[in-house]
Protein backbone atom coordinates (compact mmCIF):
# COMPACT_ATOMS: atom_id res chain seq x y z
CA UNK A 1 0.00 0.00 0.00
CA UNK A 2 2.86 2.38 0.80
CA UNK A 3 4.37 1.63 -2.62
CA UNK A 4 1.02 2.47 -4.22
CA UNK A 5 0.93 5.83 -2.43
CA UNK A 6 4.49 6.56 -3.49
CA UNK A 7 3.74 6.23 -7.19
CA UNK A 8 0.69 8.47 -7.55
CA UNK A 9 3.01 11.03 -9.19
CA UNK A 10 4.20 8.46 -11.72
CA UNK A 11 0.59 7.66 -12.59
CA UNK A 12 0.03 11.38 -13.18
CA UNK A 13 2.78 11.62 -15.82
CA UNK A 14 2.08 8.37 -17.73
CA UNK A 15 -0.60 8.80 -20.46
CA UNK A 16 -2.89 6.02 -19.14
CA UNK A 17 -1.45 6.10 -15.66
CA UNK A 18 -4.53 7.21 -13.76
CA UNK A 19 -6.69 4.52 -15.38
CA UNK A 20 -4.07 1.88 -14.55
CA UNK A 21 -3.93 3.22 -11.01
CA UNK A 22 -7.71 2.83 -10.68
CA UNK A 23 -7.44 -0.77 -11.90
CA UNK A 24 -4.63 -1.47 -9.44
CA UNK A 25 -6.62 -0.04 -6.53
CA UNK A 26 -9.47 -2.42 -7.32
CA UNK A 27 -7.05 -5.34 -7.73
CA UNK A 28 -5.52 -4.64 -4.30
CA UNK A 29 -8.98 -4.30 -2.79
CA UNK A 30 -10.19 -7.67 -4.08
CA UNK A 31 -6.97 -9.40 -3.02
CA UNK A 32 -7.38 -8.15 0.55
CA UNK A 33 -4.31 -5.86 0.33
CA UNK A 34 -5.96 -2.45 0.46
CA UNK A 35 -6.99 -2.35 4.12
CA UNK A 36 -5.82 -4.32 7.17
CA UNK A 37 -7.84 -7.28 8.39
CA UNK A 38 -9.48 -7.23 11.83
CA UNK A 39 -9.58 -10.58 13.67
CA UNK A 40 -12.72 -9.37 15.49
CA UNK A 41 -14.71 -9.26 12.20
CA UNK A 42 -17.32 -11.94 11.74
CA UNK A 43 -15.71 -14.25 9.12
CA UNK A 44 -17.37 -14.70 5.75
CA UNK A 45 -17.90 -18.40 6.48
CA UNK A 46 -20.35 -17.42 9.25
CA UNK A 47 -22.53 -15.07 7.28
CA UNK A 48 -22.51 -17.50 4.33
CA UNK A 49 -24.65 -19.66 6.62
CA UNK A 50 -26.97 -16.71 7.16
CA UNK A 51 -27.11 -16.15 3.40
CA UNK A 52 -28.12 -19.77 2.87
CA UNK A 53 -30.87 -19.39 5.45
CA UNK A 54 -32.07 -16.20 3.70
CA UNK A 55 -32.18 -18.04 0.37
CA UNK A 56 -34.34 -20.80 1.81
CA UNK A 57 -36.69 -18.25 3.40
CA UNK A 58 -37.13 -16.47 0.04
CA UNK A 59 -37.84 -19.83 -1.64
CA UNK A 60 -40.40 -20.71 1.03
CA UNK A 61 -42.09 -17.31 0.57
CA UNK A 62 -42.22 -17.87 -3.20
CA UNK A 63 -40.09 -14.82 -3.94
CA UNK A 64 -37.41 -16.82 -5.73
CA UNK A 65 -37.19 -20.29 -7.22
CA UNK A 66 -35.10 -22.98 -5.59
CA UNK A 67 -31.62 -22.29 -7.09
CA UNK A 68 -29.80 -25.09 -8.81
CA UNK A 69 -26.69 -26.26 -6.95
CA UNK A 70 -23.56 -24.67 -8.40
CA UNK A 71 -20.40 -26.71 -8.93
CA UNK A 72 -17.86 -26.68 -6.15
CA UNK A 73 -14.92 -24.36 -6.66
CA UNK A 74 -11.92 -26.30 -7.93
CA UNK A 75 -8.36 -25.49 -6.81
CA UNK A 76 -7.42 -24.44 -10.37
CA UNK A 77 -10.17 -21.77 -10.29
CA UNK A 78 -8.54 -19.98 -7.34
CA UNK A 79 -6.10 -17.34 -8.66
CA UNK A 80 -4.52 -16.23 -5.36
CA UNK A 81 -4.61 -16.77 -1.60
CA UNK A 82 -7.10 -14.76 0.45
CA UNK A 83 -6.56 -13.34 3.97
CA UNK A 84 -8.08 -15.12 6.95
CA UNK A 85 -11.78 -14.39 7.28
CA UNK A 86 -12.46 -14.20 3.52
CA UNK A 87 -13.88 -16.99 1.39
CA UNK A 88 -13.96 -17.92 -2.29
CA UNK A 89 -17.53 -18.10 -3.57
CA UNK A 90 -19.42 -17.82 -6.83
CA UNK A 91 -21.19 -14.55 -7.61
CA UNK A 92 -24.45 -16.46 -7.21
CA UNK A 93 -23.84 -16.28 -3.43
CA UNK A 94 -23.83 -12.46 -3.45
CA UNK A 95 -27.53 -12.05 -4.13
CA UNK A 96 -30.57 -12.76 -6.28
CA UNK A 97 -29.65 -12.26 -9.96
CA UNK A 98 -32.33 -11.54 -12.55
CA UNK A 99 -32.32 -10.27 -16.12
CA UNK A 100 -35.24 -8.34 -17.60
CA UNK A 101 -37.07 -8.21 -20.92
CA UNK A 102 -38.42 -5.81 -23.54
CA UNK A 103 -42.21 -5.52 -23.71
CA UNK A 104 -43.63 -5.70 -27.24
CA UNK A 105 -43.21 -2.38 -29.01
CA UNK A 106 -46.43 -3.01 -30.91
CA UNK A 107 -48.50 -2.72 -27.71
CA UNK A 108 -48.57 0.95 -26.71
CA UNK A 109 -50.24 0.10 -23.40
CA UNK A 110 -46.91 -1.29 -22.16
CA UNK A 111 -45.02 2.01 -22.36
CA UNK A 112 -45.05 5.54 -20.90
CA UNK A 113 -46.16 4.43 -17.46
CA UNK A 114 -44.59 5.38 -14.13
CA UNK A 115 -42.16 2.43 -13.75
CA UNK A 116 -38.53 3.16 -14.79
CA UNK A 117 -37.07 0.71 -17.33
CA UNK A 118 -33.25 0.52 -17.66
CA UNK A 119 -31.53 -0.31 -20.96
CA UNK A 120 -27.91 -1.47 -21.19
CA UNK A 121 -26.60 1.88 -22.48
CA UNK A 122 -27.91 3.58 -19.32
CA UNK A 123 -26.03 1.34 -16.90
CA UNK A 124 -22.80 3.32 -17.38
CA UNK A 125 -24.40 6.25 -15.52
CA UNK A 126 -23.11 4.56 -12.35
CA UNK A 127 -25.71 5.82 -9.87
CA UNK A 128 -29.00 5.43 -11.76
CA UNK A 129 -31.62 8.01 -10.79
CA UNK A 130 -33.73 8.14 -13.97
CA UNK A 131 -34.34 6.27 -17.22
CA UNK A 132 -35.09 7.31 -20.79
CA UNK A 133 -38.18 5.12 -20.95
CA UNK A 134 -40.86 3.92 -18.56
CA UNK A 135 -43.29 1.03 -18.62
CA UNK A 136 -46.74 0.42 -17.18
CA UNK A 137 -48.00 -1.85 -14.43
CA UNK A 138 -49.56 -3.98 -17.19
CA UNK A 139 -46.11 -4.55 -18.75
CA UNK A 140 -44.63 -5.41 -15.34
CA UNK A 141 -47.26 -8.08 -14.78
CA UNK A 142 -47.37 -9.47 -18.33
CA UNK A 143 -43.79 -9.41 -19.67
CA UNK A 144 -41.50 -11.42 -17.34
CA UNK A 145 -40.23 -8.31 -15.58
CA UNK A 146 -39.17 -7.77 -11.97
CA UNK A 147 -39.19 -4.48 -10.07
CA UNK A 148 -35.66 -4.29 -8.69
CA UNK A 149 -35.33 -2.45 -5.36
CA UNK A 150 -33.16 0.56 -4.56
CA UNK A 151 -29.57 -0.58 -4.07
CA UNK A 152 -29.68 -3.32 -6.68
CA UNK A 153 -26.47 -3.63 -8.71
CA UNK A 154 -26.78 -3.81 -12.50
CA UNK A 155 -24.45 -5.40 -15.07
CA UNK A 156 -24.74 -4.69 -18.81
CA UNK A 157 -24.47 -7.93 -20.77
CA UNK A 158 -24.67 -6.97 -24.49
CA UNK A 159 -22.57 -5.28 -27.16
CA UNK A 160 -20.25 -2.37 -26.48
CA UNK A 161 -21.63 -1.98 -22.94
CA UNK A 162 -20.60 -5.42 -21.66
CA UNK A 163 -19.36 -5.16 -18.09
CA UNK A 164 -20.66 -1.63 -17.39
CA UNK A 165 -21.89 -1.40 -13.80
CA UNK A 166 -24.63 0.71 -12.22
CA UNK A 167 -26.40 0.96 -8.86
CA UNK A 168 -30.13 1.69 -8.67
CA UNK A 169 -31.14 4.71 -6.60
CA UNK A 170 -34.72 4.19 -7.76
CA UNK A 171 -36.92 1.13 -8.09
CA UNK A 172 -36.63 -0.01 -11.71
CA UNK A 173 -37.04 -2.83 -14.18
CA UNK A 174 -34.48 -3.68 -16.89
CA UNK A 175 -34.40 -5.01 -20.41
CA UNK A 176 -32.93 -8.41 -21.32
CA UNK A 177 -29.46 -6.90 -21.84
CA UNK A 178 -29.12 -6.06 -18.16
CA UNK A 179 -28.66 -8.39 -15.20
CA UNK A 180 -29.71 -7.06 -11.78
CA UNK A 181 -28.50 -8.32 -8.41
CA UNK A 182 -30.36 -7.69 -5.14
CA UNK A 183 -27.61 -8.40 -2.58
CA UNK A 184 -28.26 -10.69 0.36
CA UNK A 185 -27.91 -9.49 3.96
CA UNK A 186 -24.23 -9.28 4.80
CA UNK A 187 -23.29 -7.97 1.36
CA UNK A 188 -22.44 -4.30 0.88
CA UNK A 189 -23.91 -3.34 -2.50
CA UNK A 190 -21.22 -0.73 -3.20
CA UNK A 191 -18.53 -3.32 -2.49
CA UNK A 192 -20.30 -5.60 -4.97
CA UNK A 193 -20.33 -2.83 -7.58
CA UNK A 194 -16.56 -2.32 -7.17
CA UNK A 195 -16.03 -6.09 -7.35
CA UNK A 196 -17.98 -6.23 -10.63
CA UNK A 197 -16.06 -3.25 -12.04
CA UNK A 198 -12.83 -5.15 -11.36
CA UNK A 199 -14.27 -8.08 -13.35
CA UNK A 200 -15.17 -6.08 -16.47
CA UNK A 201 -12.29 -7.39 -18.61
CA UNK A 202 -13.11 -10.91 -17.43
CA UNK A 203 -16.70 -10.49 -18.62
CA UNK A 204 -15.60 -9.02 -21.95
CA UNK A 205 -13.21 -11.93 -22.54
CA UNK A 206 -16.08 -14.40 -22.00
CA UNK A 207 -18.49 -12.61 -24.34
CA UNK A 208 -19.68 -14.51 -27.39
CA UNK A 209 -21.57 -13.69 -30.59
CA UNK A 210 -20.23 -12.16 -33.81
CA UNK A 211 -22.98 -9.61 -34.56
CA UNK A 212 -23.50 -8.50 -30.96
CA UNK A 213 -21.19 -10.07 -28.34
CA UNK A 214 -22.88 -10.81 -25.04
CA UNK A 215 -22.31 -12.47 -21.71
CA UNK A 216 -25.09 -14.52 -20.13
CA UNK A 217 -26.49 -14.37 -16.61
CA UNK A 218 -25.25 -17.95 -16.17
CA UNK A 219 -21.65 -16.96 -16.86
CA UNK A 220 -21.94 -14.06 -14.44
CA UNK A 221 -23.29 -16.07 -11.49
CA UNK A 222 -20.72 -18.86 -12.03
CA UNK A 223 -17.78 -16.42 -11.72
CA UNK A 224 -15.48 -17.24 -8.80
CA UNK A 225 -14.88 -14.20 -6.54
CA UNK A 226 -13.59 -13.35 -3.05
CA UNK A 227 -16.05 -12.63 -0.23
CA UNK A 228 -14.57 -10.62 2.69
CA UNK A 229 -16.29 -10.10 6.06
CA UNK A 230 -19.02 -7.41 5.94
CA UNK A 231 -17.06 -5.01 8.18
CA UNK A 232 -14.02 -5.38 5.91
CA UNK A 233 -16.20 -4.81 2.83
CA UNK A 234 -17.21 -1.45 4.27
CA UNK A 235 -13.61 -0.52 5.13
CA UNK A 236 -12.59 -1.45 1.57
CA UNK A 237 -15.38 0.72 0.09
CA UNK A 238 -14.32 3.70 2.23
CA UNK A 239 -10.68 3.30 1.15
CA UNK A 240 -11.56 2.85 -2.53
CA UNK A 241 -13.74 5.96 -2.40
CA UNK A 242 -10.87 7.91 -0.86
CA UNK A 243 -8.31 6.74 -3.44
CA UNK A 244 -10.69 7.15 -6.39
CA UNK A 245 -11.29 10.75 -5.26
CA UNK A 246 -7.53 11.28 -5.45
CA UNK A 247 -7.55 9.77 -8.93
CA UNK A 248 -10.31 12.22 -9.87
CA UNK A 249 -8.11 15.07 -8.62
CA UNK A 250 -5.17 13.77 -10.67
CA UNK A 251 -7.31 13.63 -13.81
CA UNK A 252 -8.58 17.15 -13.21
CA UNK A 253 -5.03 18.43 -12.71
CA UNK A 254 -3.95 16.69 -15.93
CA UNK A 255 -6.91 18.12 -17.80
CA UNK A 256 -6.28 21.64 -16.48
CA UNK A 257 -2.58 21.40 -17.37
CA UNK A 258 -3.28 20.14 -20.87
CA UNK A 259 -5.99 22.75 -21.46
CA UNK A 260 -3.66 25.53 -20.32
CA UNK A 261 -0.96 24.21 -22.66
CA UNK A 262 -3.41 24.08 -25.58
CA UNK A 263 -4.74 27.58 -24.82
CA UNK A 264 -1.26 29.11 -24.75
CA UNK A 265 -0.27 27.19 -27.87
CA UNK A 266 -3.40 28.27 -29.76
CA UNK A 267 -2.90 31.90 -28.78
CA UNK A 268 0.75 31.78 -29.89
CA UNK A 269 -0.16 30.29 -33.28
CA UNK A 270 -2.93 32.84 -33.78
CA UNK A 271 -0.43 35.64 -33.17
CA UNK A 272 1.80 34.12 -35.83
CA UNK A 273 -1.01 33.77 -38.37
CA UNK A 274 -2.46 37.24 -37.81
CA UNK A 275 0.81 39.19 -37.50
CA UNK A 276 0.74 42.12 -39.94
CA UNK A 277 4.23 43.45 -39.23
CA UNK A 278 7.45 41.48 -39.33
CA UNK A 279 8.21 42.62 -35.77
CA UNK A 280 4.92 41.10 -34.54
CA UNK A 281 5.73 37.88 -36.34
CA UNK A 282 9.22 37.75 -34.83
CA UNK A 283 7.85 38.31 -31.32
CA UNK A 284 5.29 35.53 -31.71
CA UNK A 285 7.84 33.11 -33.14
CA UNK A 286 10.31 33.94 -30.37
CA UNK A 287 7.65 33.07 -27.75
CA UNK A 288 7.12 29.67 -29.38
CA UNK A 289 10.84 28.88 -29.51
CA UNK A 290 11.30 29.93 -25.86
CA UNK A 291 8.49 27.59 -24.72
CA UNK A 292 9.09 24.88 -27.29
CA UNK A 293 9.68 21.98 -24.90
CA UNK A 294 6.59 22.72 -22.83
CA UNK A 295 4.23 23.44 -25.74
CA UNK A 296 5.16 20.47 -27.89
CA UNK A 297 5.07 17.62 -25.41
CA UNK A 298 1.65 16.49 -26.66
CA UNK A 299 0.87 15.27 -30.18
CA UNK A 300 -2.23 17.43 -30.56
CA UNK A 301 -0.06 20.54 -30.38
CA UNK A 302 2.44 19.10 -32.86
CA UNK A 303 -0.43 18.42 -35.29
CA UNK A 304 -1.55 22.04 -34.90
CA UNK A 305 2.02 23.20 -35.50
CA UNK A 306 2.12 21.28 -38.79
CA UNK A 307 -1.06 23.06 -39.92
CA UNK A 308 0.32 26.44 -38.88
CA UNK A 309 3.56 25.83 -40.78
CA UNK A 310 1.59 25.11 -43.96
CA UNK A 311 -0.63 28.12 -43.45
CA UNK A 312 2.32 30.45 -42.85
CA UNK A 313 4.05 29.00 -45.90
CA UNK A 314 1.19 29.80 -48.28
CA UNK A 315 0.71 33.27 -46.76
CA UNK A 316 4.31 34.26 -47.53
CA UNK A 317 5.32 34.51 -43.87
CA UNK A 318 7.63 31.52 -43.52
CA UNK A 319 10.66 32.75 -45.51
CA UNK A 320 11.78 36.29 -46.38
CA UNK A 321 11.13 37.69 -49.85
CA UNK A 322 14.11 38.48 -52.11
CA UNK A 323 13.74 41.53 -54.38
CA UNK A 324 16.10 39.83 -56.85
CA UNK A 325 13.58 37.05 -57.53
CA UNK A 326 11.80 37.14 -60.87
CA UNK A 327 8.21 38.15 -59.97
CA UNK A 328 5.33 35.71 -60.23
CA UNK A 329 3.82 37.71 -63.11
CA UNK A 330 6.76 36.68 -65.33
CA UNK A 331 6.37 33.07 -64.28
CA UNK A 332 2.69 33.15 -65.23
CA UNK A 333 3.45 34.63 -68.66
CA UNK A 334 5.97 31.83 -69.31
CA UNK A 335 3.40 29.23 -68.25
CA UNK A 336 0.76 30.64 -70.59
CA UNK A 337 3.17 30.36 -73.53
CA UNK A 338 4.05 26.80 -72.55
CA UNK A 339 0.36 25.86 -72.34
CA UNK A 340 -0.39 27.17 -75.80
CA UNK A 341 2.56 25.25 -77.23
CA UNK A 342 1.42 21.99 -75.58
CA UNK A 343 -2.11 22.48 -76.93
CA UNK A 344 -0.70 23.14 -80.39
CA UNK A 345 1.32 19.92 -80.20
CA UNK A 346 -1.77 17.99 -79.08
CA UNK A 347 -0.21 17.02 -75.76
CA UNK A 348 -2.95 18.62 -73.68
CA UNK A 349 -6.53 19.69 -74.34
CA UNK A 350 -7.50 23.35 -74.70
CA UNK A 351 -9.50 24.19 -71.58
CA UNK A 352 -12.14 26.91 -71.53
CA UNK A 353 -11.16 30.31 -70.13
CA UNK A 354 -11.66 30.68 -66.40
CA UNK A 355 -13.42 33.64 -64.78
CA UNK A 356 -11.40 36.51 -63.40
CA UNK A 357 -10.84 36.41 -59.65
CA UNK A 358 -13.15 38.68 -57.70
CA UNK A 359 -11.82 40.59 -54.66
CA UNK A 360 -14.11 38.64 -52.29
CA UNK A 361 -12.48 35.38 -53.44
CA UNK A 362 -9.08 36.41 -52.06
CA UNK A 363 -8.90 35.06 -48.48
CA UNK A 364 -5.78 36.91 -47.29
CA UNK A 365 -3.06 39.32 -48.36
CA UNK A 366 0.19 38.00 -49.84
CA UNK A 367 3.54 39.68 -50.62
CA UNK A 368 3.43 42.15 -53.53
CA UNK A 369 5.49 39.95 -55.87
CA UNK A 370 2.97 37.12 -55.53
CA UNK A 371 -0.12 36.70 -57.72
CA UNK A 372 -3.52 35.12 -57.16
CA UNK A 373 -4.62 32.85 -60.02
CA UNK A 374 -7.10 30.07 -60.72
CA UNK A 375 -5.55 26.65 -60.16
CA UNK A 376 -6.60 25.71 -63.71
CA UNK A 377 -4.46 28.54 -65.11
CA UNK A 378 -1.35 27.29 -63.33
CA UNK A 379 -1.86 23.54 -63.71
CA UNK A 380 -3.14 21.03 -66.22
CA UNK A 381 -6.04 19.28 -64.48
CA UNK A 382 -8.00 16.24 -65.60
CA UNK A 383 -10.27 13.65 -64.02
CA UNK A 384 -10.15 9.89 -64.56
CA UNK A 385 -12.07 7.58 -66.86
CA UNK A 386 -14.98 5.34 -65.83
CA UNK A 387 -13.28 2.01 -66.50
CA UNK A 388 -15.50 -1.06 -66.27
CA UNK A 389 -15.17 -3.16 -63.15
CA UNK A 390 -14.71 -6.35 -65.19
CA UNK A 391 -11.57 -4.87 -66.81
CA UNK A 392 -9.69 -4.70 -63.51
CA UNK A 393 -7.25 -7.31 -62.28
CA UNK A 394 -5.29 -7.70 -59.05
CA UNK A 395 -2.47 -9.69 -60.69
CA UNK A 396 -0.81 -7.76 -63.52
CA UNK A 397 -1.26 -5.16 -66.25
CA UNK A 398 -1.23 -1.37 -66.39
CA UNK A 399 -1.21 0.18 -62.93
CA UNK A 400 -4.33 2.11 -62.03
CA UNK A 401 -5.04 4.90 -59.55
CA UNK A 402 -8.51 4.60 -58.00
CA UNK A 403 -10.29 6.60 -55.32
CA UNK A 404 -8.96 4.09 -52.77
CA UNK A 405 -5.39 5.17 -53.60
CA UNK A 406 -6.05 8.80 -52.66
CA UNK A 407 -4.49 9.41 -49.24
CA UNK A 408 -3.69 12.43 -47.11
CA UNK A 409 -0.13 13.40 -47.98
CA UNK A 410 0.87 10.02 -49.41
CA UNK A 411 -0.50 7.80 -52.18
CA UNK A 412 -1.86 4.48 -50.91
CA UNK A 413 -0.41 1.73 -53.08
CA UNK A 414 -2.69 -1.17 -54.09
CA UNK A 415 -2.71 -3.98 -56.65
CA UNK A 416 -5.18 -2.60 -59.21
CA UNK A 417 -4.40 -3.22 -62.87
CA UNK A 418 -6.03 -2.74 -66.27
CA UNK A 419 -5.07 -4.51 -69.51
CA UNK A 420 -1.69 -3.34 -70.87
CA UNK A 421 -3.28 -2.22 -74.17
CA UNK A 422 -5.25 0.42 -72.25
CA UNK A 423 -2.02 2.37 -71.80
CA UNK A 424 -2.14 3.44 -75.46
CA UNK A 425 -5.94 3.35 -75.82
CA UNK A 426 -6.43 5.72 -72.89
CA UNK A 427 -3.20 7.72 -72.97
CA UNK A 428 -5.12 10.92 -72.07
CA UNK A 429 -5.71 9.43 -68.63
CA UNK A 430 -2.08 8.64 -67.84
CA UNK A 431 -0.53 10.30 -64.82
CA UNK A 432 3.11 11.21 -64.42
CA UNK A 433 5.53 11.18 -61.56
CA UNK A 434 4.94 14.27 -59.34
CA UNK A 435 1.37 14.79 -60.54
CA UNK A 436 -0.83 15.63 -57.57
CA UNK A 437 -3.56 13.02 -57.04
CA UNK A 438 -6.78 14.39 -55.55
CA UNK A 439 -9.89 12.50 -54.44
CA UNK A 440 -13.12 13.99 -55.82
CA UNK A 441 -15.50 11.84 -53.77
CA UNK A 442 -15.13 12.40 -50.02
CA UNK A 443 -12.13 14.59 -50.84
CA UNK A 444 -11.13 15.22 -47.26
CA UNK A 445 -11.08 13.86 -43.73
CA UNK A 446 -10.61 15.80 -40.51
CA UNK A 447 -6.83 15.88 -40.89
CA UNK A 448 -6.77 17.27 -44.43
CA UNK A 449 -7.48 17.02 -48.11
CA UNK A 450 -6.89 13.65 -49.77
CA UNK A 451 -4.05 14.95 -51.91
CA UNK A 452 -0.76 13.15 -52.56
CA UNK A 453 2.20 13.18 -54.94
CA UNK A 454 2.31 10.50 -57.61
CA UNK A 455 5.44 8.40 -56.88
CA UNK A 456 7.82 7.04 -59.53
CA UNK A 457 6.26 3.57 -59.10
CA UNK A 458 2.97 4.95 -60.53
CA UNK A 459 4.49 6.95 -63.39
CA UNK A 460 2.33 6.17 -66.45
CA UNK A 461 -0.53 4.72 -64.39
CA UNK A 462 -4.11 5.16 -65.62
CA UNK A 463 -6.50 7.39 -63.69
CA UNK A 464 -9.88 5.96 -62.75
CA UNK A 465 -13.10 7.93 -62.19
CA UNK A 466 -13.68 10.18 -59.15
CA UNK A 467 -9.98 11.02 -58.94
CA UNK A 468 -8.27 14.07 -60.45
CA UNK A 469 -4.68 14.68 -61.46
CA UNK A 470 -3.26 18.17 -60.92
CA UNK A 471 -0.10 18.75 -62.99
CA UNK A 472 1.64 22.09 -62.34
CA UNK A 473 3.40 23.47 -65.42
CA UNK A 474 6.29 24.43 -63.19
CA UNK A 475 7.51 23.32 -59.75
CA UNK A 476 4.86 21.09 -58.11
CA UNK A 477 6.06 21.43 -54.50
CA UNK A 478 4.40 24.72 -53.58
CA UNK A 479 1.03 23.75 -55.11
CA UNK A 480 1.12 20.54 -53.08
CA UNK A 481 1.71 22.56 -49.89
CA UNK A 482 -1.16 24.90 -50.75
CA UNK A 483 -3.61 22.08 -51.45
CA UNK A 484 -2.51 20.42 -48.18
CA UNK A 485 -2.98 23.62 -46.16
CA UNK A 486 -5.86 24.31 -43.74
CA UNK A 487 -7.26 27.12 -45.90
CA UNK A 488 -8.19 24.70 -48.73
CA UNK A 489 -9.59 22.12 -46.28
CA UNK A 490 -11.68 24.83 -44.61
CA UNK A 491 -12.93 26.08 -47.99
CA UNK A 492 -14.19 22.66 -49.10
CA UNK A 493 -15.60 21.82 -45.65
CA UNK A 494 -17.59 25.07 -45.70
CA UNK A 495 -18.89 24.23 -49.18
CA UNK A 496 -20.50 20.99 -48.00
CA UNK A 497 -21.12 21.71 -44.30
CA UNK A 498 -24.72 22.90 -44.63
CA UNK A 499 -25.66 21.03 -47.78
CA UNK A 500 -26.44 17.71 -46.09
CA UNK A 501 -24.81 16.01 -49.08
CA UNK A 502 -21.85 13.67 -49.31
CA UNK A 503 -18.80 15.79 -50.24
CA UNK A 504 -18.32 15.42 -54.00
CA UNK A 505 -16.04 17.78 -55.89
CA UNK A 506 -16.72 18.62 -59.51
CA UNK A 507 -13.69 19.25 -61.70
CA UNK A 508 -14.73 22.93 -61.74
CA UNK A 509 -14.35 23.06 -57.95
CA UNK A 510 -10.69 22.22 -58.54
CA UNK A 511 -9.88 24.32 -61.61
CA UNK A 512 -11.62 27.43 -60.18
CA UNK A 513 -9.76 27.31 -56.86
CA UNK A 514 -7.89 30.58 -56.16
CA UNK A 515 -4.19 29.97 -55.51
CA UNK A 516 -1.42 32.36 -54.43
CA UNK A 517 1.66 32.02 -56.67
CA UNK A 518 5.06 33.20 -55.34
CA UNK A 519 8.12 33.76 -57.52
CA UNK A 520 9.59 30.40 -58.55
CA UNK A 521 12.79 30.87 -56.51
CA UNK A 522 10.73 31.67 -53.43
CA UNK A 523 8.59 28.58 -53.99
CA UNK A 524 11.72 26.46 -53.71
CA UNK A 525 12.82 28.27 -50.53
CA UNK A 526 9.37 27.79 -49.00
CA UNK A 527 9.26 24.07 -49.75
CA UNK A 528 12.76 23.60 -48.38
CA UNK A 529 11.83 25.41 -45.16
CA UNK A 530 8.59 23.45 -44.77
CA UNK A 531 10.45 20.16 -45.25
CA UNK A 532 12.95 21.22 -42.60
CA UNK A 533 10.20 22.13 -40.12
CA UNK A 534 8.17 19.00 -40.86
CA UNK A 535 11.26 16.93 -40.09
CA UNK A 536 11.40 18.72 -36.76
CA UNK A 537 7.71 17.87 -36.18
CA UNK A 538 8.49 14.21 -36.95
CA UNK A 539 11.27 14.32 -34.37
CA UNK A 540 8.88 15.83 -31.82
CA UNK A 541 6.38 13.03 -32.48
CA UNK A 542 9.13 10.43 -32.02
CA UNK A 543 10.26 12.10 -28.78
CA UNK A 544 6.70 12.09 -27.45
CA UNK A 545 6.32 8.41 -28.39
CA UNK A 546 9.62 7.58 -26.71
CA UNK A 547 8.71 9.51 -23.56
CA UNK A 548 5.27 7.88 -23.47
CA UNK A 549 6.78 4.43 -23.91
CA UNK A 550 9.31 5.09 -21.16
CA UNK A 551 6.62 6.32 -18.77
CA UNK A 552 4.40 3.32 -19.51
CA UNK A 553 7.31 0.89 -19.12
CA UNK A 554 8.23 2.44 -15.78
CA UNK A 555 4.62 2.40 -14.58
CA UNK A 556 4.16 -1.23 -15.68
CA UNK A 557 7.35 -2.18 -13.89
CA UNK A 558 6.11 -0.52 -10.73
CA UNK A 559 2.72 -2.23 -11.08
CA UNK A 560 4.43 -5.59 -11.53
CA UNK A 561 6.61 -4.93 -8.49
CA UNK A 562 3.54 -4.09 -6.44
Amino acid sequence: MKLLEKHFDLAFTAPNGVQKLRELILTFAMQGKLVPQDPNDQPASEFLKAIEAEKQRLVKEGKIKQPKPLPEIKPEEIPYELPNGSEWVRLHNYGVWKSGSTPSRTDSSYYDGDIPWVKSGEVKQGRIIKTDETITQKALESCCLDLNPVGSVLVAMYGANIGDIGVLEIEATTNQAVCACKPYSGIDNIFLSYLLISLKQNFISQSAGAAQPNISREKIIHTVVPLPPLAEQRRIVAKIDQLMARCDELEKLRGDRNQKRITIHTAALNRLLTAKESSDFSTAWRFITQHFGELYSVKENVADLRKAILQLAVMGKLVPQDPKDEPASELLRAIELEKQQLVKEGKIKQHKSLAKIKPEEIPYQVPKEWKWVRLGNYCYIFSGNAFKSEDFSSISGAKTIKITNAGVGELIETNDFLPERFTSDYSNYQVRKNDLILALTRPYISSGLKISICPLSYDGALLNQRVAAVRPFKFFGFIFLFLSSPCVLNLYQAKFRDSGLQPNLKIGDVTDLTVPIPPLAEQHRIVSKVNQLMTLCNQLDHQIDAATSKQNTLLNAVMAQI
